[in-house]
This record gives C-alpha cells, structure tokens and sequence, in this order.
C-alpha cells in the first residue's frame, strides 16, 4: 500500500496528506464509537459503506450547488477531499424528536417537530461537545455572523434535499449533523461542507416501521448493526462494487 505521513485520527477516520497541495486523503475507519468514547467496537465494513454513501451524497448535493471538501473517491475505503480549516462546531438539524432533544425536553421519540431545528455544539470530547449558543459562537469567535447565515443556509438546504431524497426510498431522515469548513480562493474564502454524511451521523428511520437504520443500533446494543448500513446504502442503489471486504488503509509515516 502507498506510504502517507498521517495527519490526524480520529474515532471514525484518518487523514492523511493528499497527493497534492491543499488535498488530503480521508479512510474511512470500521471502529465505532457512543458517548464520546465511553462505548466502542467494531462494526465489520462501515468504513466501505460510509465511505460509498458519503460519496454519493456529497456528489448529489454538488449537483444543487451546494460546495462540499469531497473532490473524489479513491478506493473502497478512502476518498481525495480538499483541506480546509474546521470550524469547531457542529450544527445539528433536526426534524423529528430524537436523541439527545428527546430527553432534554421530554417529547416522546418519533414526535414530529412543528418546525426544522437548528442546534450547535462546540467541537470538544474532553467536555463532551457541550450545546451552545450564537450569543457563545460570536463571544469566543469560533464562527463570525457571516459564517453562520452561510452555515444555516446550507444546513438547511442540505435537510431540504436529503429529506426528499430519503423520502423517496422509504426512509425517513430524522436528524443528522453537519461539520463546516473555511477554505481561502485568493483573497476570498468559503463555506464548504466538511466530514461525511452516513448512518454514522444521521438518524435514518423506516418510514413505515420507524426501524432504526443508523448508529443507534450501536448505541443501544439493538444488533444488526452492519445490516442497518447495508439496507440504507441498498435503497440508495449504491452496495460497494466488492461487497463489504476489508481494505487495509495505507502504511502510515511520521
């Protein structure tokens, strides 16, 4: 396999250096974490998967406009995406009660939400990415006004897109989360889109059953977790060309 300096691992992926200037090489990884690390395992093939779905999902919301980091997949594993500087957030969009929101609030899971829900969370495991507001954004200048109108703009174009996608295959998107990136062409610089968008970051029901098909089967020792990835990247039309084998991921340097 080819010889990369490493960049940075994380609980689902590793970067390396890109083959050119201003790219990296992101592998998707079958290790599978809950609680912010509190609970891990292996879920044989997610990183195929996720790897294949995210590309494909990248690649439609490309088509509507919407500026991503992913420039192309290399392999069953790893993909080219173009470096940006990450903005320590993550935006999460929801549409249905679920999770975390779920609990804080005591709706019943499953309720309808009366309109699409933007929260944020500050980037950090060691505080367990606390939920924050734009008064704490703007205050310690994590984002500008700026980025979050672009942010929330694209955020929601993207639920609007990926609801009546999922839609169309009998899955309903219940929420998902959003990584952002700053990216400097000259002297100007843009918003693109960051991370991956999988089962891994997204709740993805059953539109009739309300079957989970997405991490929570992880979380919640529910089992048939790997056929849970596979249903959803089925219904997209997209199982991996060799099916779920393994690929090892390239030696790293230092």
């Amino acid at each position: 396999m080819a010889r990369r300096r490493q960049l940075y691992e994380g609980k689902a992926k590793v970067l390396f250096e890109g083959p050119e200037p201003g790219t990296l090489v992101q592998y998707f990884k079958d290790d599978a974490t809950a609680g912010n690390g509190a609970k891990s395992g292996i879920i044989t093939g997610k990183g195929v998967l996720n790897n294949r779905i995210s590309e494909y999902l990248m690649l439609k919301l490309h088509e509507i406009n919407i500026p991503t980091h992913f420039i192309r997949r290399l392999n069953m594993r790893e993909q080219l995406i173009r470096e940006v500087e990450i903005i320590p957030l993550e935006v999460v969009v929801r549409n249905v009660a679920a999770g975390s929101l779920a609990k804080r609030l005591g709706i019943p899971e499953g309720t309808r939400l009366p309109r699409t829900i933007i929260e944020y969370y500050y980037k950090n495991d060691a505080l367990n990415d606390p939920m924050v507001s734009e008064e704490h954004i703007a205050a310690f200048n994590w984002a500008a006004p700026q980025d979050m109108d672009d942010m929330n703009q694209l955020a929601l174009r993207t639920n609007d897109f990926l609801m009546g996608m999922f839609t169309a295959v009998g899955i309903t998107l219940v929420d998902f989360k959003l990584e952002f990136g700053r990216i400097w062409e000259g002297e100007e610089m843009r918003i693109l889109l960051a991370d991956e968008i999988s089962p891994d970051n997204c709740r993805l029901w059953d539109s009739k059953t309300n079957e989970k098909m997405d991490k929570d089967r992880f979380r919640r020792d529910m089992g048939r977790v790997e056929e849970a990835y596979q249903e959803v990247a089925k219904r997209l039309g997209i199982l991996p060309e060799a099916g779920n084998g393994d690929l090892k991921g390239p030696e790293a340097v230092q």
